[in-house]
């Protein structure tokens, strides 16, 4: 049974906790079939809302997206790809370019220098294609799981892992889909939560509704309960008044 939550000092805000719920993982593992098939039928259109034509995009469009909004995201990257249609082109291209073109999104001095990183180990290493191993993915500057995790899933069709951003850790614990988790920012262990409670073939589009419910529906300080079609599957839906 997951820990009650603690109590935030006054004005603090505290990261979503895991509900308290005695359910075996047969059973949460029922409830959650249930809750991915309503997922799909609210949102069947769901998918990844980074514009992108192919797995290298995709990779540096995730990379961008740290700390910046998907929107802002996809107002660069047609001028970054536009300027350098290859990842020698991008590697090779002055610094100061780079970050002129990305400086929207936040962190742009980093974000230029793991995007050039990536783009020049693609090149020297990988004869200009993305790799499609979770080991060679993490190995490219800026790249850390959840990353490689959108781009197999969502560039390759590969489910390696599951992708955990902070809607899908929202939405996990306030689900109870996950249990050894201490909050929602417990990515680590929401991610294997995860991956033990729901088929593999279902990781990725799980993510995109998942993400699509919490943009639309469980936002972060006032989720809409009473519209919710996962209410009645929600062990959280009482808690937000």
């Amino acid at each position: 049974m997951a820990k009650k939550p603690t109590r935030a000092a006054k004005g603090q805000k505290t990261p979503d906790t895991v509900p308290a719920i005695e359910e075996s993982i047969q059973e949460k593992k029922k409830r959650v079939r249930r809750i991915l098939t309503k997922l799909k039928k609210c949102y069947p259109q769901a998918e990844c809302a980074l514009t992108h034509r192919s797995p290298y995009q995709l990779l540096i469009a995730t990379i961008l997206s740290a700390q910046s909004t998907d929107e802002t995201v996809n107002k660069v990257t047609p001028v970054l790809f536009k300027t350098y249609k290859t990842p020698r082109a991008l590697a090779d291209a002055p610094r100061e370019e780079v970050e002129t073109i990305i400086h929207s999104t936040g962190f742009f001095r980093q974000k230029a220098k793991s995007i050039q990183g990536a783009a020049k180990r693609i090149a020297d290493d990988f004869s200009g294609k993305v790799p499609q191993d979770m080991d060679d993915l993490t190995s490219l500057p800026g790249v850390a799981r959840k990353t490689a995790n959108v781009v197999l899933g969502t560039g390759f069709g590969i489910n390696e892992g599951v992708v955990v951003d902070t809607h899908i850790g929202r939405l996990a614990t306030r689900l109870a889909m996950t249990w050894t988790s201490k909050n929602a920012k417990d990515a680590v262990k929401i991610e294997r939560d995860l991956m033990e409670i729901v088929p593999r073939k279902e990781w990725t589009p799980m993510g995109h509704t998942l993400i699509w419910h919490g943009r639309k529906i469980c936002s972060a300080r006032k989720p809409e309960c009473e519209a919710c079609a996962l209410a009645k599957l929600c062990p959280s839906a009482s808690s937000f008044g």
